[in-house]
């Protein structure tokens, strides 16, 4: 199962610095599987690209990150702050989960 967390719109205007000229949006979800009584959280990271004649959408699933709604939850919070995206998924959970 899987509950959204939130989302984040980034316009062109100010993509254009690092040279990409078309909108993306950041959508953040947290993820549940329970096995013997136990609810296991992860997430999901999903960015689609708005460009002119297509929509491009790319994800990341990890699974099973901690028992702790709490630590799932502040995870999100810090992927949505940072504006995470699917390719530096894996890293930057590494990152928090140091501070956590």
């Amino acid at each position: 199962m899987r509950s959204f967390y939130g989302g984040t719109y980034i316009g062109k205007e100010r993509l254009a610095s690092s040279n990409i000229y078309h909108p993306v949006r950041l959508e953040y979800y947290k993820t549940e599987e329970t096995k013997n009584f136990k609810t296991a959280y992860g997430i999901e990271v999903i960015k689609t690209e708005y460009k002119d004649t297509q929509v491009n959408v790319e994800n990341k699933i990890i699974n099973q990150i901690t028992y702790e709604e709490n630590v799932i939850e502040e995870i999100l919070k810090q992927f949505k702050i940072g504006e995470i995206t699917p390719a530096v998924t894996e890293e930057m959970l590494e990152e928090i989960l140091k501070i956590c």
